[in-house]
Order: C-alpha cells, then sequence, then structure tokens
C-alpha cells in the first residue's frame, strides 16, 4: 500500500468547510486548563463537522500559540465562543431542545457503547477539567451522562482523548451508519 499525500485527501477548503452541512454535535468545554487539549479538540472537530464549540470558564480562546500548536488551522474552520459560566450555556442550549450530554463518571452514567442517540436530535457534549471533571452543577443539569468505558488501572482519560473518542461515536451512530 502507498500512503496517500495531502493533495489526494480531497479535504474541505475553509470555504466550503463554513458552507458545510454540519454533524448535530456541539462541544462544551468547562474550565480546560491545557491549550493543548483545547486545540486538539478543534482538531477533532474539525474532521467531524462539528456545529460548535462552546469555550468556557478558564478555558483559554483562539488566538494562542499553543492551541494553534496543536489545533493545525483549525480554529479558523470551526465556529467557537467563549462563555464565562458553562451553566449559561447549558441552559441557552437546552431551551432550544439541544439534549446535553456531560462526558464523566457518574451515578446511572451511560456506558458509551450503549448510548444510542435519538435521529434527529442535537447534541452538545461537555467535556470537564483535566483534574476536576465537568462541575456537579451541569452534571445535574445534563439530560444524560455518558461514561466511557475504561478497563486499566486509570481512572481517566485525556480530555483531548475523550473527545475524539466520543465524537468518533456519536458520527458513527448519527451519520455513518444512517
Amino acid at each position: 500500500m502507498r500512503k496517500l499525500k495531502n493533495s489526494e485527501l480531497n479535504r474541505l477548503n475553509i470555504d466550503e468547510f463554513k458552507s458545510a452541512k454540519k454533524t448535530p454535535i456541539i462541544i462544551i468545554l468547562d474550565n480546560i486548563r491545557s491549550l493543548n487539549n483545547i486545540g486538539s479538540v478543534f482538531r477533532t472537530s474539525d474532521a467531524f463537522l462539528v456545529e460548535k464549540i462552546y469555550l468556557c470558564g478558564i478555558t483559554a480562546t483562539p488566538p494562542h500559540n499553543d492551541i494553534r500548536k496543536t489545533a493545525l488551522g483549525s480554529t479558523e474552520t470551526v465556529d467557537w465562543e467563549y462563555a464565562e459560566h458553562t451553566l449559561d450555556v447549558v441552559k441557552t442550549l437546552k431551551s432550544k431542545g439541544v439534549k446535553i450530554a456531560s462526558i464523566e463518571q457518574a451515578e446511572h452514567a451511560t456506558m458509551l457503547n450503549d448510548f444510542q442517540p435519538e435521529i434527529d436530535t442535537k447534541y452538545a457534549l461537555v467535556f470537564g477539567n483535566e483534574v476536576k471533571g465537568v462541575t456537579q452543577d451541569v452534571v445535574d443539569s445534563s439530560d444524560i451522562v455518558l461514561e466511557i468505558p475504561q478497563f486499566g488501572t486509570k481512572h481517566s482519560l485525556n480530555i483531548s482523548v475523550s473527545c475524539g473518542v466520543v465524537v468518533w461515536d456519536l458520527f458513527s451512530k448519527l451519520v455513518v451508519s444512517s
């Protein structure tokens, strides 16, 4: 097998991305402290045509060199907005009919592999701080809590890895299989 050149990948340009039909997924970053994690989330969001990213609380915003380093230009394609309070974003999106899914380990969480998203429903995925996770008030306001099954000794995955896993899972269930 021959590796493909970038020119052979048939990727969208910025204008094509902006006008493309988006996946019904919004990402909310709840107090993410690592600029590299933020950049990685932008890159994943670009790859799967995520509708928008909300950067909340202490989460840094573009332009910033450490975000740019991992985002590789995706801060120019993916729509984003800053909000001081995550809970305000959650309440606003819920009032518009968006289902809120916190990605967290919690009582009565649904394992990601068992979750079947509703077709024709928009989901906002909340990813929390690297140490403290999603704030409890946001978990309390969520329609569902999704947990990524893990089988080793560690208690969690890096937030950018979690984002990639969850977005791919929902993308494959909402877009690929439909």
